[in-house]
Order: C-alpha cells, then structure tokens, then sequence
C-alpha cells in the first residue's frame, strides 16, 4: 500500500506553498534581525489581526510543531522533553514545543531558520489545557519576553452571549494598550479595519475551496490540507488571499472540466480529527483502490466569517469561537457535524483518528461511529495513532485494517448496484 511520508499534491498552487512557509519563516527571522518585535501566540484569535495592524510579528509556535514533525524534528525533540520528565502520555504539541526550546533552536539540521525568540509572549487564556500550558512553560525559557495574558471565557459556540463578547472586546482593548506600551508602536485602527476585511475574504475563499469537494469526483482531497497554513499564520494579509484564490481558481476549474483527485473514484471517504503530521501520505493511503479523502472535521476550524462593520466584535467572537469550535464541543454538537458534513460530501465510509495526543476530539467518537451507522448506513473504522509521534501508531496494523475496510465499501456498493439487493 502507498500512503506513507509526504501527501501526494495535485494541486499547482497547492505545491507552491512550500515558497510560502518558507517566506513567512524568512519574514520572521528579518524581523527579529531589524528589530521588529517579534510575539509569539496560539492560533485561531484575534490577536493575529491585531499584530499585523500594529506592524508586529506574530509566530505560532504550536503551528512549528507540525513542520517540526514533517521535517523529522520531533524525536529529537520529544527526547529532550522527555528527558526533562514530561511524560509520553501527554500532548505532542507540547512535548514538542518543550523540546525544541531546551534544545539548540537554530541548529544547522533545524529547517527554515527555526523560530526567532520571542520579544512578547500572548496568552489568550483559551483552548485545551496543553495550549496554556505550553505558554507557562515559555514565560519559564523566555524570562526576558515581556508577558500578556487575557482572560476570556470559554464557553460552547451556541452559548455565547452580549456580555462575553462586550468582556472579550474590553480584553482586546487591554491587549493593544499592553503592545503600545510594550513596543511604543500604536495601533492603526484604519489598518485593523482592512486586516479584519482580508481575514473574512480569506474565509470566504477557503469556505468556496471546501465547497467544491462536493463534485463527485472531487477536485481536491484532504491531502492538500496543508494550505490551511495561510489560515493560520497570515490571517488578515493580502498574501492569505492572494494565495488561496489561485487554489480556487485551480479548484474551480477541475470541478467544472470533470477532473478529479482518481480518475475512478469509487469511494468518498470522511477523516475525523488532526491529521498525522509525520505522515501525511496516510491520505493517499486508499487511492489504490479508488478511495479518497473528500472531507474531514479539522478544516472546519479554519473558516469564521467575521462582520467586517465593527473590527473589534468580530475579532472578539472570533477569539471566543475558534478554539470551542475544536475543543470545546459537546459530543452532541460534534455528530450534528460530523452527520451534516458526511451528508453534504456523499460520504460512503469514515475514519476514526484515536488521537492519542488530543483527547478532547477524541472524545465521543464511539457515539459518532453508532450514528453514522444507524442514521446514515455509513460504515466507519477506527486507526489508533497521534498526530505527532509516530511511536504510537503502527502502519502495518493501518494497512491491514485500512485495505480490509476498502473491500467491505467496495463490496457494499456493488451490493447495491446489484438487482433485487
């Protein structure tokens, strides 16, 4: 069986993303190098908007830890974490992070530069419990980085009321004062306007690429997901727009002339949670016998349509939002999507990512398996694995259940074709 190592693209503009990680590495060094202050921050907030307008450089180093596990960076830098006591059993993005900070972070074998120390440490107070984490253990590496740490509610997506977004917004008011003090720079309200306005084209555009994956075949598989990169690391900038229109356009296309990921797609198939980042082959891991990936709860994440009249609302419930829509989801609200998204994309089978390092999306996914079944007659399997240690997933053990698994679709939908049956 194919599928392990690197996805393989299809995509033109999807394969010059390679140049835009790289740029926005490149960028980050030079900023650190002439002086710009340099913050380092979770993703999925409003605070990235906020630094852009500001002239200031944000740096994702939860966002590090996949290229680190592309790149084959990650054992190093779990033996060093582990080495400190921090044990196997928790979250990879941690240990990961850990590692490579206690490490030499600008070895020659480190891709892309590494990271530039931070200046500024952002915590937005929101998210798994591995994600504050990991910014307590950074104030404890970067004793120097000056340090803001909000306060925001975390509360479900359908509970947000008036005056958790009236507290987020006093939140961001209280952040941008904290930069002006910190860095001397002021905000530039105009600027923020226009990045909040780049921020929600960029959504629309990723919400329009999704969209296309409806066509049977689909032009676009999850093995493209990497080009949430720009989703992540340069949200409210031209170059988030500039990059994900050309992957529409080449989307578009495909869809309109009939060109799918297979020639012969046989079976639509549904990825639930993160991707394994060390191996992201596993995706194309079902092409040999006419199976692809056409949809997958994680892209989800990536698209908040914000209300471009009020910068500062929009940014606050986008702050309140994103890491609820991930972390914080009832089981309930998690089949409502799961069921929708497996309807929308004509799915015939699922697979079920046990993530070891995340938990909180792995939760409940027992009670999803049941309802995609008795609901929707889709047939699904689980693969024990991590997004970022490979020690814990077995590709001997994915390949003879994965192969096992295409037999019985294939087989269900010739049932199916099959007079009387």
């Amino acid at each position: 069986m194919a599928g392990t190592g690197k996805s393989k693209k299809r995509l033109n503009a999807a394969r010059e993303l390679t140049q835009v990680v790289a740029d926005y590495y490149l960028e980050c060094q030079q900023a650190h190098d002439q002086g710009k202050p340099v913050g380092w921050m979770p993703p999925m907030n409003g605070v990235i908007e906020v630094f852009y307008a500001m002239d200031l450089q944000p740096v994702f180093p939860e966002n590090w830890s996949p290229v680190c596990a592309a790149f084959g960076l990650t054992p190093g830098n779990f033996e060093v974490s582990e080495g400190m006591g921090y044990s196997r059993d928790l979250c990879g993005y941690l240990r990961n992070i850990v590692g490579y900070v206690y490490s030499d972070m600008h070895a020659a074998h480190v891709p892309l530069g590494g990271l530039p120390e931070p200046d500024l440490l952002i915590s937005f107070g929101g998210g798994c419990i591995p994600a504050m984490k990991i910014f307590q253990i950074l104030e404890q590496r970067f004793p120097s980085s000056r340090i803001f740490s909000a306060d925001l509610p975390q509360v479900a997506v359908e509970d947000i009321r008036d005056h958790h977004i009236r507290y987020a917004v006093s939140e961001i008011h209280r952040l941008i004062d904290f930069l002006t003090r910190a860095t001397g720079k002021k905000m530039d309200y105009d600027r923020l306007e226009e990045a909040v306005i780049l921020s929600d084209k960029a959504c629309a555009l990723w919400d329009e690429i999704m969209s296309y994956r409806r066509f049977i075949p689909t032009p676009i598989s999850a093995a493209e997901i990497g080009i949430m990169f720009v989703m992540v690391t340069r949200q409210g900038t031209q170059v988030a727009v500039d990059f994900l229109t050309k992957v529409r356009d080449e989307v578009r296309q495909r869809a309109n002339d009939g060109i799918g990921v297979l020639e012969d797609e046989q079976v639509r198939l549904f990825w639930d949670n993160i991707p394994l980042w060390y191996n992201m082959g596993l995706f194309n891991a079902f092409e040999h016998m006419g199976g692809v990936f056409v949809a997958e709860t994680y892209s989800a994440a990536w698209s908040l349509r914000l209300d471009t009249s009020n910068p500062l609302e929009a940014l606050a419930m986008k702050s309140l939002m994103s890491y609820s829509l991930v972390s914080c989801l009832s089981i309930r609200r998690r089949k409502e999507m799961v069921l929708k998204a497996c309807r929308d994309y004509a799915i015939d089978g699922a697979v079920f990512h046990q993530n070891k390092s995340c938990v909180p999306i792995t939760i409940g996914q027992t009670d999803i398996r049941r309802a995609l079944l008795k609901e929707l007659d889709i047939p699904s399997i689980t693969i024990d694995a991590d997004h970022m240690d490979a020690r814990n997933f077995s590709h001997a053990q994915f390949q003879t259940r994965a192969d096992a698994f295409m037999e019985m679709l294939l087989e269900k939908k010739r049932d199916r074709g099959r007079p009387g049956v």
